[in-house]
């Protein structure tokens, strides 16, 4: 994508004009009679960068972490071991509902979900 072209004449902005018994997309000046053909049809690049709202299951070995609240009331859904360990989604959004992560104690499992 090419960047902000500028008149030759005058050095203000050029804007992307079409030219219709040509058929040609073509870039001018508004303040003088300057135009040059454009070299690439694209004239607006709207890129969308994804960030992820969550950094949930980065930590390798959380079903013996002390500090997390253990549960027997929701068990494995893979192994059925009765024992988990969960906590809150971290995400900080309005419009977001709250989400508990589970991580089963189980250490040949250690399979996560989410309610």
């Amino acid at each position: 994508m090419a960047s902000i072209k500028f008149c030759l004449e005058c050095n203000n902005m050029l804007y992307p004009r079409v030219n219709s018994a040509h058929r040609q997309l073509m870039f001018a000046c508004r303040n003088c009679d300057y135009e040059e053909i454009a070299d690439n049809n694209c004239v607006f690049r709207h890129e969308v960068l994804h960030t992820p709202s969550e950094q949930t299951m980065v930590i390798t070995d959380l079903g013996s972490d002390p500090a997390l609240p253990r549960t027997t009331e929701v068990p494995c859904p893979k192994c059925n071991t009765a024992l988990a360990v969960y906590f809150q989604s971290q995400s900080r959004h309005a419009d977001t509902r709250m989400t508990l992560y589970y991580v089963c104690c189980n250490p040949k499992c250690q399979h996560r979900w989410q309610s």
